[in-house]
């Protein structure tokens, strides 16, 4: 299917891409509208990963579905849970339709070149791998130097915990 969608012109891949995007997340959300009671169940199952999509939606609202079409893992998460969380449809529809359009040309233009890189790679081109390399150490990169901003800085300040008890005031 990639090979098909690399080789189509520019906007006929696009809107492949946009049109299968919206479908996704639509359908995700509608999931989550329709489903409460399943969605206790899986909260259950996946605690953390909803609780962080709760939080993005509660607090960037359409924000967080516009930007999820740039996370890796998260994305199902923050449809499903706009959808149980009953987002309107004035603010999630243009959010979904912005996301995608964003997610559709990302997509099309580098990650279908990043595709054919990896092809070529695995034809044996030299070229194909380096960029396939490039590409992995950005990633690589951009991961560390994130999650070591996100790190909270060591206190040099630790609390003294005395054994000495203190009387009672009275």
């Amino acid at each position: 299917m990639l090979d098909t969608l690399a080789a189509l012109p520019f906007w006929q891949a696009f809107l492949a891409l946009f049109a299968s995007a919206m479908v996704r997340s639509n359908g995700t959300y509608w999931v989550g509208r329709g489903a409460i009671a399943g969605w206790r169940r899986y909260r259950g199952a996946h605690g953390d990963l909803t609780a962080r999509a709760e939080r993005l939606i509660h607090r960037f609202g359409p924000f967080a579905v516009t930007l999820s079409y740039l996370t890796v893992g998260i994305q199902t998460a923050i449809h499903l849970t706009a959808g149980v969380v009953r987002m309107p449809l004035r603010w999630y529809l243009p959010a979904a339709v912005v996301g995608s359009v964003v997610w559709a040309v990302l997509y099309a233009t580098v990650g279908l070149a990043v595709v054919q890189a990896w092809l070529a790679a695995e034809a044996g081109s030299w070229w194909g791998a380096v960029v396939v390399l490039a590409v992995v150490a950005g990633i690589v990169t951009w991961v560390v130097v994130r999650r070591r901003a996100v790190r909270p800085a060591p206190s040099s300040e630790r609390p003294s915990h005395s054994t000495e008890r203190s009387a009672p005031l009275d």
